[in-house]
């Protein structure tokens, strides 16, 4: 079956069209782990996402396509609290791994990537984040019932510890121990509802804040990894604009300001010190693990994002800003 007439029964099944129906659709680009299509409706344009196997990156990466239930299910859980802050789900069939929501129009919602790319660095918009990422992990840290719904430990490993932090351990066998305990700490902290993939690429500047994309990596553990995985983002992005480089270094200090102001499940410098700690195993990842950042291409900005999360591998602090002060150096 063509992947058209996939989407087209995918379709039948929600019961979004009747059999034989074939309304217009366009594949969308940018993800690596789905297949992503809008579909003109007579009620409006929606996004339909399938879950890939084979992720579309130059290494064999392979996932579990049951990941999709579990985005399914983080979308619901943060639309019951905050509704702004995802896209609203159409229709789902949690066991085909497919879903249809709303189609945001990229005019009135930017991605976040684009604009930090193209040099606009708005400080308030990663304050943004930080807050209602706070927001998402305090309400889900509060209701004990959330962790029986994201069983996903093993798909979580799959398709994060093993392909950033442990890939990257293969390729640094003097740093493998601190990895090693990285993964341990993170895998077996059991705090909030999890992301797992909270980038600018999967985040929408709307009007009203910002709005979250791609929850496949949902998983019940440790928010931390949350926290960490945005913040390298905007590390990594001050090698490619570095003309916002001091805006890029207040977004980071703006959203950490924020998320730990909003830390109310467990003391704010216990989750610092794990995201201190995780964020140069991050760093290194995306380098040397399965899916490098596509825009770090310049051997020596390799080798610059390597000796620092190197430096603080081998000696971890507790502080993020101890992080972005190793980093500024780096740059310098």
């Amino acid at each position: 079956m063509s992947d058209a007439e996939t989407l087209y029964a995918d379709l039948a099944g929600l019961g979004l069209i009747r059999a034989g129906e074939r309304p217009p659709a366009t594949p969308l680009t940018g993800g690596v782990s789905s297949d992503i299509w809008k579909v003109e409706l007579p009620t409006g344009p929606i996004a339909v996402k399938r879950a890939l196997a084979k992720l579309k990156v130059a290494q064999d990466w392979r996932a579990p396509v049951g990941r999709s239930r579990y985005e399914i299910r983080w979308f619901r859980t943060v639309a019951r609290f905050l509704p702004e802050a995802v896209p609203r789900i159409v229709a789902a069939d949690e066991g085909a791994g497919v879903f249809a929501m709303d189609y945001l129009d990229p005019e009135r919602h930017p991605l976040w990537k684009r604009q930090l790319l193209d040099g606009k660095v708005v400080v308030a918009t990663a304050e943004a984040v930080g807050d209602r990422l706070a927001r998402i992990h305090s309400e889900t840290a509060r209701d004990k019932s959330i962790a029986a719904q994201f069983p996903t430990d093993a798909i979580f490993h799959d398709i994060r510890l093993s392909p950033y932090l442990e890939a990257a351990a293969t390729r640094h066998p003097d740093r493998a121990e601190a990895l090693a305990r990285i993964v341990s700490t993170t895998a077996t902290t059991k705090r909030t509802l999890v992301h797992g993939d909270v980038s600018p690429k999967n985040i929408l500047v709307g009007s009203g804040g910002p709005i979250f994309l791609d929850a496949e990596c949902a998983w019940f553990g440790d928010p931390a990894f949350d926290l960490g995985f945005c913040l390298n983002h905007l590390l990594l992005k001050c090698l490619v604009r570095p003309e916002a480089r001091t805006a890029l270094f207040a977004s980071f200090d703006a959203m950490s300001r924020r998320y730990l102001g909003g830390v109310d499940w467990e003391p704010a410098a216990n989750i610092e010190a794990r995201v201190a700690t995780l964020l140069p195993g991050l760093l290194l990842a995306r380098v040397d693990g399965k899916s490098p950042v596509e825009y770090v291409t310049a051997a020596d900005d390799k080798e610059r994002i390597r000796r620092a999360a190197r430096h603080l591998l081998g000696q971890p602090v507790a502080r993020l800003a101890l992080v972005a002060e190793r980093w500024k150096q780096e740059l310098t």
